[in-house]
């Protein structure tokens, strides 16, 4: 008889163990030389890299346009906070709406596409989108973006708290982030995440089984956009701005190497992993050199010609070394105890 797997924890102990180190870092960050705002735009791309790796990492849907949704995420913010004087809670549900709505529209286009021809169709989407955010100058500001945008406090049930200062700005963004990880985690060891791995193995046998492959490829598109917008209203405010460039194809680069340099082919924990070592490698290769990127791109392709799997990668391949290293040095000793027997 078959069975079918067992649940996913709810709270898993890398989980637990990745929101603690985040709640406790602000104990912490001045005494290893690190500022408070890095925290915040980290946690960000923690957030747009996971809605990222839901599409690259668990669907096998390699997107290089990704940036334009997280840009639609902090023009839409904008926007709604300037022309509709929407609060905290009103401007990011306007990013996550506005972001979907985009990704589902993209992904009406590109959803029957396998391969090369998926990737190649979302930078174009996402270059269009890009020309639309300069060329538009009457809504999005053109080159110079949208300016002044405010870091509304958050109301509930009649409180208000502030969130001028980046420490509680920080709080803010880590509870978002909360949210996600636990909906992402619960969303990929549902059924819906199981058959979506399985159209990553193999897109065919999945559909001659019954699947809904379109569907299927077309709802991961709209959710990581989504997503992605909620990441790109959060980085709006932290930046009090949106422009241009959060849209552009060096955006959408930087959360592809934060997937496959952390590891998101095969860990859910592979972005993660990713956005810190981005983030750190750019703010501390920076103070030394401007030509910080072409380190780390030596970096990155070192790790994807020798250990494509990633950082992540290389953990599974250590545990199972030591796996195979302790049940040898435990065979002589079992085969001792029959011999006595």
């Amino acid at each position: 008889m078959s069975h079918s797997p067992a649940p996913a924890s709810l709270l898993p102990v890398p989980m637990v163990c990745t929101l603690v180190l985040l709640a406790s870092a602000p104990l912490w960050l001045d005494a290893v030389g690190l500022y408070q705002y890095l925290a915040v735009e980290i946690v960000i791309w923690m957030i747009f890299a996971l809605a990222h790796n839901l599409l690259l990492g668990q669907g096998g849907m390699p997107s290089f346009g990704h940036g334009a949704y997280f840009g639609v995420g902090a023009y839409a913010f904008g926007l709604c906070q300037q022309q509709l004087g929407a609060e905290l809670l009103g401007g990011l549900a306007g990013a996550l709406l506005a972001a979907a709505a985009a990704g589902a529209v993209v992904a009406c286009f590109i959803s029957h596409r396998r391969g090369i021809y998926y990737a190649l169709l979302t930078i174009a989407f996402g270059q269009v989108m890009w020309f639309v955010a300069i060329k538009w100058h009457a809504v999005t500001g053109g080159e110079d973006g949208l300016l002044k945008i405010a870091r509304p406090p958050l109301r509930v049930a009649g409180l208000e708290w502030s969130l001028a200062s980046n420490e509680a700005f920080y709080a803010f963004v880590l509870g978002v982030f909360a949210l996600v990880l636990v909906f992402l985690w619960r969303l990929v060891h549902s059924p819906w995440g199981r058959v979506l791995r399985a159209i990553k193995q193999n897109e065919m046998r999945a559909a001659f089984v019954g699947h809904n492959v379109w569907l299927y490829k077309w709802s991961a598109f709209v959710l990581s956009a989504a997503l992605s917008g909620v990441a790109g209203g959060l980085f709006a405010m932290a930046q009090n701005s949106a422009y241009p460039n959060v849209m552009s194809l060096h955006n959408s680069g930087f959360v592809v190497m934060m997937v496959l340099i952390g590891g998101g082919l095969v860990s859910f924990w592979g972005p993660v992993i990713g956005a810190v070592v981005f983030i750190l490698t750019r703010d501390l290769l920076g103070a030394y050199t401007d030509a910080w990127l072409l380190w780390y791109g030596l970096v990155f392709m070192a790790v994807v010609l020798f250990q494509p799997n990633g950082i992540a990668g290389m953990w599974q391949v250590w545990q199972a070394w030591r796996r195979r290293r302790a049940a040898t040095a435990a065979a002589p000793k079992a085969a001792a105890r029959e011999r006595e027997a």
